[in-house]
């Protein structure tokens, strides 16, 4: 289901960044997110619920 928040997201398992790119255009790398999290966040319903319960406020980030 496409989110009304999240255009897109992707991970890089090596380095454990999950980067999500936003509605407004903002993009932002989240830091030390376990693959599992990316996983469970490919199966959500809905990905913007899944972001503020998962990882929002949970996981050191930057704004790219």
């Amino acid at each position: 289901m496409p989110s009304t928040v999240i255009a897109s997201f992707t991970y890089n398992s090596q380095k454990q960044i999950l980067q999500i790119r936003f509605v407004s255009g903002l993009l932002y790398n989240y830091i030390d997110v376990p693959e599992e999290v990316y996983k469970d966040m490919k199966q959500a319903f809905s990905k913007g619920i899944f972001f503020n319960e998962f990882i929002k406020d949970k996981y050191e980030f930057e704004r790219v």
